[in-house]
């Protein structure tokens, strides 16, 4: 995940304006620091990192791993002619099902094995996580090889949005990071990321994320906006997370017929990927975990800066815009006392607007409060500063909503403590 794992997963609130009365304070500095675990190192001590998936099993291929003309192949190996793929593509992509006894327009003597061929079990509920008012789901998911990933749902006026994982475990050792802790696992499966949203689905199509509005509102009755930012780096998984975006975007029975627009990649920094990504020919939007503007902090704070410093990393989320045409999403969790200074607010304001006007948006995020740690969220009052710095340096600033806290809504807690 590249927002620090003790915050809510982000999603945009309305902007916060700009006020005049800025209390004082005394400056402080505190440095990042592991609590409660030790980072991996390499031989010169920094933090290791892991950009390649460790050789391991990945699951069995699944309808989903397929482009459209690949199930059809796969169909005429079983002696089946090709429509019947579309057929079930349909089942799962549009109905969100797997069970052979919905599947009436399939011969009733081969749905079983058609399902067994191309439906094997990929993620498997281990628990649920519901807030109060019901609008706000956090999954935790058993990978076939016993691995735990997480995902959270969420429900908003006009849209549902869901935070989806890439790998088990994450290379990128941010000391802030829940999912960073164990290091990487592997790189999950197209298949895996994408069931993730067709479980969302059948679980809002069973009400289990709430009854729609009746006043007239308008309320999604299926996932419309995906975040990768869940568990793991999605760039450095970049074949597979993009393959998934691909079937996302793709109308049916091809994928889900989502639209590119409300799909978010988010990433530490990793820029040659981020360049990749502008020549996709895929216009999501992209998100940049900044977290700091000064590469002293972040070369702690996000150790992927040692390969990649600060300006690399705005100068190829400039060149996203530049490609793409769209608006580029700086994520910077706000923490107490590290990277919350006015004089970081100015700094980063002065960076971004040195590459143009227009390109680019940031998203402050509240971390959620933990008591006697220094991973806790700034004071209103600084946070208020931090914003109110940016707006009147022209910058287009919206503080994120704290969705989920009473169910760790942040991804890596639920997994680590299972």
């Amino acid at each position: 995940m590249t927002s620090p794992k003790n915050a809510p997963s982000p999603v945009a609130a309305p902007a916060v304006t700009a006020t005049t009365t800025r209390p004082a304070r005394r400056p402080a500095q505190v440095k990042p620091a592991t609590e409660g675990w030790k980072q991996a190192t390499g031989p010169e001590g920094r933090p290791l990192l892991q950009f390649k998936s460790p050789r391991v099993s990945q699951p069995p291929t699944h309808l989903a791993d397929l482009t459209l003309p690949e199930r059809e192949a796969k169909f005429k190996e079983l002696g089946l002619p090709a429509f019947r793929a579309k057929q079930l593509s349909v089942h799962y992509f549009q109905h969100f099902t797997t069970d052979p006894e919905r599947m009436s327009d399939l011969p009733k003597e081969r749905r079983a094995e058609m399902v067994d061929t191309m439906f094997p079990k990929l993620l498997t509920e281990v628990k649920r996580l519901t807030t109060d008012n019901g609008d706000t789901i956090k999954f935790l998911w058993r990978l076939f090889d016993g691995s735990l990933v997480e995902s959270v749902l969420m429900r908003y006026p006009g849209r549902v949005t869901l935070c989806v994982s890439s790998q088990c475990g994450c290379g990128m050792n941010c000391p802030f990071c829940a999912t960073g802790q164990a290091g990487l696992t592997r790189n999950m499966s197209t298949a895996e990321i994408l069931d993730q949203i067709v479980q969302a689905n059948r679980v809002i199509a069973e009400g289990g994320l709430g009854n729609l509005r009746r006043d007239g509102g308008h309320d999604a009755e299926r996932v419309t906006n995906i975040v990768f930012m869940g568990m793991g780096e999605p760039l450095a998984n970049y074949k597979r997370v993009m393959n998934a975006v691909h079937r996302m975007v793709a109308e049916a029975p091809e994928g889900l017929g989502m639209s590119a627009r409300g799909i978010t990649v988010s990433t530490v920094g990793l820029v040659p990927a981020i360049n990749k990504l502008a020549q996709e020919g895929v216009a999501v939007t992209f998100a940049l975990s900044l977290h700091a503007p000064d590469d002293e902090l972040r070369d702690d704070l996000i150790p992927v800066n040692d390969k990649w410093k600060v300006d690399d990393a705005l100068d190829a989320a400039y060149n996203y815009y530049k490609v793409t045409g769209r608006r580029v999403s700086i994520e910077y969790a706000l923490i107490k006392d590290m990277n919350d200074h006015p004089w970081r607010a100015e700094l980063l304001a002065k960076k971004l607007n040195q590459r143009g006007r227009g390109w680019v948006h940031v998203n402050p995020i509240p971390l959620n409060p933990t008591p006697g740690s220094i991973w806790t969220s700034s004071e209103p009052h600084v946070m208020q500063e931090f914003i109110d710095t940016l707006i009147e340096h022209g910058i287009p600033t919206t503080l994120r909503d704290t969705r989920g806290k009473e169910i760790d809504g942040a991804c890596g807690q639920l997994a680590a403590a299972e």
